[in-house]
């Protein structure tokens, strides 16, 4: 018999992390965003707000960090619950 080692690389690799960023624009209400924040990326009635009011002051506003994959779903789902709505919120998806 032989007598053979092998070595396994058991590290792991994580995913890059991607950023949910809500754009501000003159029509969609706040009311709708803080809904949306809280609907579609499970924030309370406080982060929420805190959200809107950095995306209304500063002109965007971080909604969440997910893994690419997740932050593309909620980006969409988001923009999808908006047209539904009739307004024309931009989100994008940026690399962290």
């Amino acid at each position: 018999m032989h007598d053979y080692k092998s070595e396994v690389d058991t590290r792991l690799v994580l995913p890059k992390m991607s950023k949910v960023v809500m754009l501000n624009d003159d029509y969609t209400t706040q009311d709708f965003v803080v809904s949306v924040l809280k609907d579609v990326f499970d924030k309370n009635t406080s982060e929420a707000t805190n959200i809107m009011l950095e995306i209304h002051n500063n002109g965007r506003g971080i909604c969440g960090i997910y893994t690419y994959d997740i932050a593309q779903t909620k980006a969409n789902i988001a923009i999808q619950k908006s047209r539904q709505a009739g307004f024309p919120l931009r989100i994008i998806v940026e690399e962290e």
